[in-house]
């Protein structure tokens, strides 16, 4: 199974974003997405494959968040 996790565009040069993951910056390829700085981006195995509404971005997070405290 593939997880895909949604983050924050804080920086963009050329192709590569830099993405906040909770306070986890990580260089995001952004290539097949139409991402602003500032846009919530879905990101699985380095790549931007949605860009997303902050309150969905939002309702995920929590999501994963409800799931590591089961654990």
């Amino acid at each position: 199974m593939c997880v895909a996790i949604p983050g924050k565009v804080i920086e963009i040069t050329d192709t590569i974003g830099k993405v906040d993951f909770q306070g986890n910056v990580v260089k995001v390829n952004l290539s097949i997405v139409d991402a602003q700085i500032g846009d919530y981006v879905l990101v699985h195995a380095g790549c931007a494959i949605e860009v997303m509404k902050q309150d969905a971005a939002q309702e995920l997070l929590d999501l994963f968040k409800e799931l590591e405290s089961l654990q």
